[in-house]
C-alpha cells in the first residue's frame, strides 16, 4: 500500500465519521484556543510593562525617604527628605545628569465654578524631560519661573477633563490652588497610571513656589534622578549615597535612613510576576490539550475494535503491520491537526475580542501559535501511537473472523 493510499484511507475514515470525528476535534479545539488565549493575555501583559520600563527610561533612580535607626532598632519617627538634600545633590553628587525634587500634596483646585481635589506638585522645569513626558498644548514652565517664584502651573493630561473643560482653551487661564491664582501655561501628555499613582491627574508648580506659597514647607516625596548613561549607575548611587550620609550626618557603620531605587526594578519586578502568571495560565489550558489527547487515544481504540475485521482484509490483501500502523497514526494526526488550527483561529479570535471588548492588553505571538500547532501535531503522535500500533499487531486470522 502506497503512503498516498495510506493517506487516503485515513482521510476516507474521518470523512465516513464526521460527527465522531468532529466531537474528537472539539477538544483539541478548546486545548489549543485556550492555550492561544491565556498566552496572549499573558504576552499582552508583559509587552505593557515593557512599554512601561521604557517610558520611565533605564538611567533614572529615586531618592525616597527611610527609617532612621538607634541601636540597630527602626525608630518611630519616619526621616523625612528636604530641600536641602535636593541642593546637596545637585551641588556635590558626580556621574548626574539630572536632579529633580517633588513636593507634593493635595490641595483644593477651582476652575470656574468647578472645584476638584488633585495632587499638587512641586517640582523643577526638568521634570517633563526626566520624566519623558511630551507637552501637548503650551509650555513648561521655566527655571526663571521658578526663581521668580512666580505662580504658573501645568495641568495633567487629565485634569481639563476633571474640570469639564477643553485642554487647548485652558492655557493661559486661571486656575485656583489653595485659593491662590496660577495661570495655566501648559498641558502634559497622558502618561497613565504607575503603581496605584496616576500621574494624569496632577498639577506642576514650581518647585520654589511650590515651597513658599502652596505647601510651606521644604519636605520632600522624592528626590529623582537622571545619571550621565545606564554603565553609570553604580557610581552615581554611590555618590548619591556620600551625599545624603553626609547631609543626615550619618555615622559610619550606620545603616541609612533614606533609600535609593531605580525605578526599573519595580516595573521589573512585575514582568517577572506575569511571565511567572503566564506559565501559570499556559499549563492550566495545556491540561484541556491533554484531556482531548486522550478523547483521541480513546475514539481511536473504538475505531481498531469496529474495524477489525478491515484490519483483518486489509492484511490478507498484503498491507504490512507498518501500513496499518501509519494509517491509524495518520487519522489521529490529522484530526489534532485540523483541531489545533481551528483551535489557533477561535483563540486568536478570543483574544482580540477580550483586547477590544475588555481593553485588555494581548498579544498573539508567532511563536505561541506555532508551538501551539506543533503540541497538537505532538498530542496526536503520542495519543495516536498505542491504538494504531494496537492494529498494527491484529491477527490477520483472528480478525477475519471477529464480528
Amino acid at each position: 500500500m502506497f503512503s498516498a493510499e495510506i493517506i487516503w484511507v485515513a482521510f476516507a475514515a474521518i470523512i465516513a465519521n464526521k460527527l465522531r470525528s468532529f466531537l474528537t476535534m472539539l477538544g483539541i479545539v478548546i486545548g489549543v484556543g485556550a492555550v492561544i488565549t491565556m498566552v496572549a493575555l499573558g504576552t499582552g501583559a508583559q509587552k505593557a510593562v515593557e512599554e512601561q520600563i521604557q517610558a520611565l527610561g533605564t538611567d533614572l533612580l529615586s531618592v525616597m525617604a527611610g527609617q532612621s535607626f538607634n541601636r540597630g532598632v527602626a525608630s518611630a519617627n519616619r526621616v523625612s527628605l528636604t530641600s536641602d538634600d535636593y541642593y546637596a545633590l545637585k551641588a556635590g553628587a558626580y556621574a548626574l545628569k539630572a536632579v529633580v525634587p517633588e513636593m507634593s500634596g493635595n490641595r483644593q483646585v477651582k476652575y470656574g465654578n468647578t472645584n476638584i481635589n488633585v495632587s499638587v506638585v512641586g517640582t523643577t522645569a526638568e521634570y517633563v524631560a526626566v520624566n519623558r513626558y511630551d507637552i501637548e498644548a503650551g509650555a513648561m514652565f521655566t527655571s526663571g519661573d521658578d526663581d521668580a517664584r512666580r505662580r504658573v502651573a501645568v495641568l495633567g493630561f487629565g485634569i481639563p477633563n476633571m474640570l469639564n473643560t477643553n485642554a487647548a482653551a485652558m492655557i493661559g487661564q486661571q486656575i485656583s490652588i489653595r485659593g491662590l491664582a496660577f495661570e495655566i501655561v501648559g498641558i502634559l501628555s497622558e502618561k497613565g497610571s504607575e503603581g496605584w499613582n496616576n500621574r494624569d491627574e496632577q498639577i506642576l508648580v514650581p518647585f520654589k513656589t511650590g515651597e513658599f506659597r502652596v505647601f510651606g514647607s521644604n519636605r520632600l516625596r522624592s528626590i529623582n534622578v537622571q545619571v550621565v548613561d545606564p554603565d553609570s549607575m553604580t557610581i552615581a548611587m554611590i555618590g548619591i549615597e556620600r551625599v545624603m550620609r553626609r547631609e543626615h550626618g550619618i555615622q559610619p557603620g550606620a545603616p541609612n535612613d533614606f533609600q535609593i531605587r531605580n525605578r526599573t526594578e519595580f516595573l521589573s519586578t512585575a514582568q517577572e510576576t506575569t511571565q511567572t502568571f503566564t506559565f501559570l495560565l499556559g499549563g492550566i489550558a495545556a491540561v484541556s490539550l491533554l484531556v482531548g489527547g486522550i478523547g483521541i487515544m480513546n475514539i481511536m481504540l473504538v475505531s481498531v475494535t469496529e474495524r477489525t475485521r478491515e484490519i483483518g482484509i486489509r492484511k490478507a490483501l498484503g498491507a504490512t503491520r507498518k501500513n496499518i500502523m501509519l494509517q491509524f497514526l495518520v487519522e489521529a494526526v490529522t484530526l489534532c491537526m485540523l483541531g489545533g488550527i481551528v483551535g489557533i483561529l477561535a483563540g486568536a479570535g478570543g483574544a482580540i475580542a477580550l483586547a477590544r471588548l475588555q481593553g485588555w492588553n494581548t498579544f498573539v505571538s508567532p511563536q505561541a501559535v506555532v508551538l501551539a500547532f506543533l503540541f497538537s501535531a505532538a498530542v496526536g503522535v503520542f495519543f495516536g501511537l498505542w491504538p494504531a500500533r494496537r492494529a498494527s499487531l491484529l491477527d490477520p486470522i483472528e480478525a477475519l473472523r471477529y464480528e
